[in-house]
């Protein structure tokens, strides 16, 4: 056995075949995305991130990690005021028996972000394609100059424009399913 890998695991967290901050934020610049990250306390809500990103351009981005009864993923994003239905979101995705949060070990495993995180950037780390990206069409449709979303971490925000999430989606080989949520 290699001693340098029995090393690394031990000094690791266990997601350590996932991306995490530092490497997403490089491959972004890698892929010529621009970016602004805003560093804040952890916040666990919305509520919690917005006073900290007062002085940013663009709208927060709620985003919810969930699964149906046949334990297919989904992870959907949309802007941090839509009024978000399960039940009309399940109808819109086709998720039979409905939608639930998906458990925070699938989280981690999946997407490699821990529960307070959730965010498009997850996606990188979905490389077996087992997670369906949803996105509100607000999202795309440049409705709003920049989009911020959680960088791996809930004490950070990197904000990307629409165009710029594009290029990111097609980049981590995801076909998002786009919805229009009232």
């Amino acid at each position: 056995m290699n001693s340098s890998t029995s090393e690394f695991t031990a000094t690791r967290p266990m997601s350590s075949a996932k991306i995490g901050k530092e490497e997403l934020l490089s491959k972004l610049a890698e892929w010529n995305i621009e970016t602004e990250t805003v560093e804040h306390p952890q916040v666990f809500t919305v509520e919690q991130a917005l006073p900290h990103l007062e002085n940013t351009e663009g709208k927060f981005a709620k985003n919810l990690f969930l699964k149906d009864k046949k334990k297919r993923l989904y992870l959907f994003c949309a802007p941090h005021d839509a009024d978000i239905k399960l039940n009309d979101l399940a109808k819109l995705v086709g998720a039979t028996g409905g939608l639930r949060f998906a458990d925070a070990s699938i989280l981690e495993e999946k997407l490699g972000i821990q529960e307070g995180s959730v965010s498009v950037f997850g996606i990188i780390n979905d490389t077996e394609n087992e997670v369906k990206l949803v996105l509100d069409q607000r999202l795309l449709d440049e409705t709003y100059t920049k989009l911020g979303f959680h960088p791996m971490v809930n004490s950070a925000t990197t904000s990307i424009s629409p165009c710029d999430l594009k290029i990111f989606i097609d980049k981590t080989n995801h076909e998002p399913l786009i919805v229009t949520i009232n």
